[in-house]
């Protein structure tokens, strides 16, 4: 795939993904697609592909083929894999971001709130120390999180107070594009359903794409446009969210939304 036959609009594409461990096929040619603003979701069952294709898309692993084009804030078209690795990480500071299932991979569990969402901030540059705890005590009370709490450590918070502090760190630079591994995993019902708000409302009011991984089928049609199904590796179905839950035209598609329908 070269540079010119992306689309003008497009901000994230792979083509022709394929990884394999020994002998396990973890991806099979895939191919997707995502536009600034939008949420896609990737949902399977555990071994379907769908957190390998996750790490792919956002250069935590390298495919044995195929290629990721992303297009930064200049516009510029870029080859994620051929990247040097002091760009990518600059660019996971920076226009991505990454919200993990534990938000223990993202926080800084001996540093205050307000240093954990200060830190990202200060990796842009901001160096103004009372500029940058306005910005995190704004940023705690955006998520729902009391101020008052800013130079409290995280070891102190529950889980959702955690995942919440993870998503005040990975927004408050304003990334084009987030990667969410599934967010909600691990957390009691009631507390998923104010989290899910919370992202749906940050991710419309601040215009971000997300690739969204899970397994759970409600969130992904609570929170995305368009859904990839993936089974062994492969996409067997994609389209808008709605459509392809409402009409399932695969088996295992079907399959999925029956369990959901039966529990």
């Amino acid at each position: 795939m070269r540079p010119e036959s992306v689309r003008a609009d497009t901000l994230l594409s792979v083509r022709g993904a394929a990884l394999s461990f020994g002998p396990i096929a973890a991806l099979r040619a895939v191919d997707a697609d995502l536009w600034p603003g939008e949420v896609l979701a990737i949902v399977g069952e555990s071994g379907s592909g769908k957190t390998t294709l996750l790490n792919v898309l956002s250069g935590r692993l390298r495919p044995d083929t195929g290629v990721i084009w992303y297009r930064d804030k200049d516009g510029t078209l870029i080859d994620v894999h051929t990247m040097a690795a002091p760009a990518l990480r600059a660019l996971h500071r920076s226009e991505w971001g990454f919200i993990h299932q534990d938000p223990r991979q993202n926080l800084r569990m001996g540093v205050s709130a307000g240093g954990n969402v200060g830190e990202r901030l200060m990796a842009q540059g901001a160096r103004n120390y009372a500029d940058i705890r306005t910005q995190a005590a704004s940023w705690l009370e955006l998520v729902e999180i009391d101020p008052s709490r800013i130079d409290d450590l995280p070891r102190t918070f529950s889980g959702g107070m955690l995942q919440r502090l993870q998503i005040a760190r990975t927004l408050v630079t304003h990334p084009s594009l987030v990667f969410m591994d599934e967010p909600t995993g691990g957390l009691d019902v009631s507390v998923q359903a104010k989290l899910l708000d919370l992202i749906r409302t940050l991710v419309s009011r601040l215009r971000i794409a997300v690739v969204l991984v899970t397994h759970d089928i409600a969130v992904a049609r609570l929170l995305a446009l368009r859904i990839i199904v993936m089974q062994g590796g492969r996409v067997v179905e994609s389209g808008l969210t709605d459509q392809v839950l409402d009409d399932p035209q695969h088996p295992y598609t079907q399959l999925l939304v029956s369990s959901v329908l039966q529990a």
